[in-house]
């Protein structure tokens, strides 16, 4: 009986290496979401008077909260993808029809 249970322990549990490297994404990526809201929270100031600077006729600055927007975007997903990847959990995948 031993044996059937170490058997099956050791087919149902992932490897360690797996596991760690999931988590340590989503721990890199998490950290790089964290600093792009600090970062956001410190120049808050500055992007306000970028935006001021819109309305006064320097157009080329509304390209400043799009590229803010895809960083918050990119960053953001990619910690989410990897925090539920190193849960365990995935994405049912479909059937081919």
């Amino acid at each position: 009986m031993r044996r059937i249970a170490e058997r099956h322990i050791n087919e149902t549990t992932k490897p360690a290496k797996e596991i760690s490297r999931a988590a340590r994404y989503a721990w890199i990526t998490g950290v790089g979401s964290a600093s792009l809201y600090m970062l956001l929270f410190a120049y808050s100031d500055l992007i306000l008077r970028m935006a001021k600077a819109t309305l006064h006729g320097d157009k080329g600055l509304f390209f400043v909260p799009i590229l803010i927007a895809f960083a918050f975007s990119f960053v953001h997903g990619a910690f989410t993808g990897h925090f539920w990847e190193a849960l365990g959990l995935k994405p049912k995948q479909r059937k081919q029809a």
